[in-house]
């Protein structure tokens, strides 16, 4: 029980209930009010604000498996929804074992933050729940698949949530790329304070523009591409590729993002029709759509890859990178053509973590190589995009 010096609680009672019919007792944190989504567990120890303000988690209620969260608060510099963006945090809802609480109003006690993540949570109007048994849910979802569920500190009806959580749609057939896209193209920069990743630009480089194709992205794949003199200029998911072309940018990412690629017809004509003019460099959604612009098909995990540890071998050079990943679906490799190839391979299930055309300077990555949060193992692959640029 979360309580103040008084004594009296300090969140109200809450309920997590799974469209399978498992419920969980624990406390409203953040907004303190309810929310819907697919919960998905993430096994990440740290990163918990780029966590959820990662667009791609849009629609998703975030349960962290580490069993403390919150401990070095919140500050504006790890949000990872670039403006201009619809709402800040980009997951449904979270899910913690603990939640640090005993400083609710700034200033933290710690020297990097400006707040608590619960008050940037009530600010952002998103409902958590914390004091569940976290790893009990984990151990769930991991064996039954991610469900539907709902976080309600107003309905504490055990029948009523549960008949609202099985009238949720599946994750599969959604397409939420729309829903988390900047509304009309703007040239990106940097905020005051941000570092680039991996250290300063190349001085005397030239400056390549590159096309952002924005099905969610995040911030930091723009200071990855600034860190290598490649000047982002973002737009909104629906963009067709004769706009593009017609800008005679350098390069194309195809970004991240949330929900099922499939339905995103869309972004996968555009692509279609950008093979061969531009080198192109997809990451997360980016990747299944290429894979599915291609000739492939997606396929939708059990229950997804989410979390900072996920052990992926490059095929071409024999490395294994300990990889920063966050999707539900995933591009099935017997689907592909001959012009596509296999580059990365995940080493805990077997799915495919990358690919590259033969006939097209076109590669992707399943994995998150900006690695906001996780390790830096992936960096290189910039440099990949930027060289892809430079040759063609």
């Amino acid at each position: 029980m979360l309580v103040n010096s008084a004594g009296s609680a300090l969140f109200p009672p809450a309920l997590l209930m799974l469209d399978d019919g498992v419920c969980f007792e624990g406390q409203a944190v953040g907004a303190c009010t309810e929310t819907t989504g697919e919960a998905v567990f993430t096994t990440g120890m740290c990163g918990y604000q780029e966590t959820l303000t990662d667009p791609s988690y849009y629609g998703q209620i975030v349960v962290f498996t580490a069993a403390h969260i919150g401990n070095y608060g919140a500050t504006p510099k790890d949000d990872e929804a670039p403006a201009p963006q619809r709402q800040k945090f980009g997951a449904a809802g979270a899910v913690f074992h603990d939640l640090f609480t005993l400083a609710e109003h700034a200033p933290f006690p710690h020297w990097r933050a400006g707040n608590s993540l619960n008050a940037e949570l009530a600010k952002a109007g998103i409902t958590g729940i914390c004091n569940i048994d976290t790893r009990a849910l984990t151990l769930h979802l991991r064996t039954h698949g991610s469900r539907n569920g709902i976080i309600s500190a107003l309905d504490l009806d055990r029948a009523s949530l549960l008949r609202r959580a099985r009238a949720l749609p599946s994750m599969a057939g959604l397409d939420l790329a729309q829903k988390v896209s900047c509304r009309q193209m703007y040239a990106f920069e940097p905020k005051a304070g941000d570092t680039l990743p991996g250290g300063a630009k190349k001085p005397g480089q030239k400056i390549f523009n590159v096309a952002v194709l924005d099905y969610g992205a995040k911030r930091s794949i723009m200071l990855h591409l600034l860190r290598h003199n490649l000047q982002p200029t973002v737009w909104p998911a629906e963009t067709p590729a004769e706009d593009i072309l017609a800008t005679r940018p350098n390069g194309v990412m195809l970004t991240n993002g949330p929900g099922d690629p499939a339905p995103c017809a869309y972004a996968i004509a555009a692509t279609r029709k950008l093979l061969g003019k531009l080198p192109l460099f997809g990451i997360c959604l980016g990747h299944q759509l290429l894979g599915l612009a291609a000739g492939g098909k997606t396929t939708k995990l059990h229950f997804g890859h989410h979390g900072m540890n996920h052990p992926v071998k490059d095929l071409d050079s024999g490395r294994v990178l300990i990889t920063s990943q966050n999707h539900g679906f995933c591009v099935d490799p017997d689907t592909l053509p001959p012009n596509a190839r296999a580059t990365h391979w995940n080493l805990n299930d077997n799915t495919l973590e990358g690919l590259a055309l033969t006939d097209a300077p076109a590669f992707s990555v399943q994995f998150h190589p900006e690695a906001a949060p996780g390790t830096w193992d992936a960096y290189g692959l910039f440099g990949k995009f930027r060289q892809l640029i430079e040759d063609f």
